[in-house]
C-alpha cells in the first residue's frame, strides 16, 4: 500500500484528530524545555557517575514499559477514553512533583511515574487514531502528522526555553503539567463531540435501513411479536431492547480474552522479531537523549547547553522540514524497504559521531542531521507497520506489545553509561553502528516468519 499526502486527506481528519495534534504540540514543547537536561541536572546536583545516572533513567523507564503493555491491552476492554483521562491526570501529578524533587530517591520515584504516563499515552493515542479514522491511507497520514507535530513541539520547546531563560530549569516541569490540564479539557470536549457524531451517524444508518426494509416489503408478519420492535425514535430494537448498531458495537467491544491475546502474541513470530529489532533500534536512538549528553558533559565540550539545545533543535527542524517530502519520495517503496534505507543512514550517523572531534560544534550538528533524516523515515513508519499488522479488534493489544520497543529506550541510559565508564564514547557509537547492521538483517527475514490464524480466536 502506497502513501498519499494531499490536502483532501487532511480535510478528512475529524475534530478529535486536530485536538490530538494541538495537544501533542503544547505538551511536547513544554516537556522538551527540561527533560533532555535531566542527565546534566543529576550529574551537577548529585555528582553521579555515568552508570549511576543511566541506572536512574533506566529503572524508571523499564517499569513503564510493562505498565504500557498492560494498560494498552486493557484499553481494548474498558475503553481508551477512560484510560486517557487517567493517564492525563497521572501526567499532571507526576510532572508537578518532578518540579519539586530534591533527592535521588525522589527523582527515581517521580521519574518512574512520568515514564509510566508517557508510555501509556503514546500507544493509547495511536490506537485511538485507528478507532476514529477508518481509511488506511488517511490513518497513515494522521500518524505521520502526529509525529510531525510532536517534533514541531520539540523544536520550539528548547528554543523558547532558552529565550525565556527556562531551559534546563527544574521548575519548567510545571509548564508541562499545565499543558496536560489544557489537553484534558480539550479531549473532554472532543470525545463528547465524537460520541454525538457517531450516535447521529449510527441513527441515520439505522433509519435508512428501516426505510429500505419497509419499502421493499421484506418485513416479516411476525415482526410485531417483539423480535424487531420499532420505537418512536426510528431505531430498530433487538430482543435486548438495544439498537442494532449498539449491539454490533457491543460485539466489537467484547474482544478476545486476555488469555487469547497472550496466545496470539506468542504465536505471532513476525511480531516478536519486529519487536526485538525495534528494541535494538530504540536503544541506538536513545543514546542521543542520554549517553551522548552524558559524554559531552563529562568530556567538557565547549558551550555545552548551547550544543545540547542546538542538537535538539536541529533534530526537530530536520524532521519538520523533510518528513512529508520524504514521505512523498518514498511512497513507492514498501514499508520494510523504507525502514532499511533509514537504518543505513543511522549507521552513517553513528560512525560520524564516533569519530567527530570533541570541540567541533558543527560536526556534532552534522551527525545529528543525518541521524534525524534516518529517524524521519523510521519512527512514523514503525507505527504504520504495526497498524497494518494488527487486527482491528486487537489494535490496542498490538500497540501495547509494540510499546516493548521502549525497552530499548529504557536500557539505553544504563547500557550507554556502562560503555562510557569502561570503554569511552567512540565505542558507544561504534556499537550503535554494529547493532544497526543486525537490525537490517532482522527486517530482511520478517516476511519468512509465521503468523497466527486470527479466525481461530473468537471474541467473548
Amino acid at each position: 500500500m502506497h502513501s498519499d499526502v494531499s490536502w483532501q486527506r487532511f480535510k478528512q481528519f475529524p475534530r478529535l484528530m486536530w485536538i490530538f495534534l494541538f495537544g501533542s504540540f503544547i505538551t511536547r514543547g513544554s516537556y522538551y524545555m527540561v527533560w533532555p537536561f535531566l542527565a546534566v541536572i543529576l550529574y551537577e546536583k548529585f555528582a553521579l557517575s555515568a552508570t549511576e545516572v543511566g541506572m536512574v533513567l533506566s529503572s524508571a523507564a523499564i517499569i513503564s514499559v510493562f505498565t504500557s503493555f498492560v494498560g494498552s491491552s486493557l484499553s481494548d476492554r474498558i475503553g481508551r477514553h477512560k484510560l486517557m483521562y487517567l493517564t492525563g491526570i497521572l501526567y499532571i501529578i507526576s510532572f508537578s512533583l518532578l518540579a519539586e524533587a530534591n533527592s535521588v530517591e525522589g527523582y527515581v520515584i517521580v521519574m518512574t511515574l512520568c515514564s509510566m504516563a508517557t508510555s501509556l499515552w503514546r500507544p493509547l493515542t495511536s490506537a485511538a487514531i485507528g478507532d476514529i479514522i477508518a481509511d488506511p491511507k488517511t490513518r497513515e497520514l494522521a500518524m505521520q502528522s502526529l509525529y510531525f507535530i510532536v517534533n514541531v513541539g520539540c523544536a520550539v520547546g528548547p528554543m523558547l526555553g532558552v529565550w525565556l531563560g527556562l531551559t534546563g530549569k527544574q521548575s519548567s516541569f510545571y509548564l508541562t503539567a499545565v499543558a496536560f490540564a489544557v489537553l484534558l479539557a480539550l479531549l473532554y470536549w472532543g470525545f463528547n463531540h465524537q460520541t454525538r457524531q457517531d450516535v447521529a451517524l449510527a441513527a441515520g444508518a439505522s433509519s435508512n435501513d428501516n426505510l429500505s426494509d419497509a419499502t421493499s416489503g421484506t418485513e416479516s408478519d411476525g415482526a410485531s411479536d417483539g423480535e424487531n420492535d420499532m420505537t418512536s425514535d426510528g431505531v430498530n430494537r433487538g430482543e435486548n431492547g438495544l439498537s442494532s448498531d449498539v449491539e454490533v458495537s457491543t460485539k466489537k467491544a467484547a474482544v478476545v480474552s486476555r488469555k487469547q491475546i497472550v496466545a496470539i502474541l506468542l504465536q505471532d513470530k513476525l511480531l516478536q522479531c519486529l519487536i526485538f529489532a525495534n528494541i535494538l533500534c530504540m536503544f541506538i536512538y536513545a543514546q542521543m537523549d542520554s549517553s551522548l549528553i552524558q559524554y559531552l558533559t563529562r568530556a567538557g565540550a565547549p558551550d555545552l547547553l548551547t550544543l545540547i539545545s542546538g542538537m535538539i533543535f536541529t533534530n526537530a527542524m530536520v524532521i519538520i522540514s523533510t518528513q512529508f517530502l520524504l514521505l512523498k519520495l518514498m511512497a513507492r517503496f514498501p514499508l520494510v524497504k523504507r525502514i532499511q534505507i533509514g537504518l543505513l543512514l543511522l549507521i552513517c550517523s553513528q560512525i560520524w559521531l564516533a569519530f567527530n572531534p570533541l570541540d567541533l560544534f558543527w560536526g556534532w550538528i552534522g551527525a545529528i542531521v543525518v541521524m534525524s533524516v534516518a529517524e524521519t523515515i523510521l519512527f512514523p513508519t514503525m507505527n504504520v507497520h504495526i497498524d497494518r499488522l494488527a487486527p482491528d479488534h486487537l489494535r490496542g493489544a498490538y500497540f501495547g506489545a509494540a510499546s516493548f520497543y521502549d525497552l530499548g529506550f529504557a536500557l539505553a541510559p544504563l547500557g550507554g553509561g556502562i560503555i562510557l565508564d569502561h570503554f569511552g564514547g567512540q565505542w558507544l557509537f561504534l556499537t550503535g553502528a554494529a547493532l544497526s547492521v543486525l537490525v537490517i538483517y532482522l527486517y530482511s527475514i520478517l516476511d519468512r516468519l509465521p503468523r497466527p490464524d486470527f479466525s481461530m480466536f473468537k471474541a467473548d
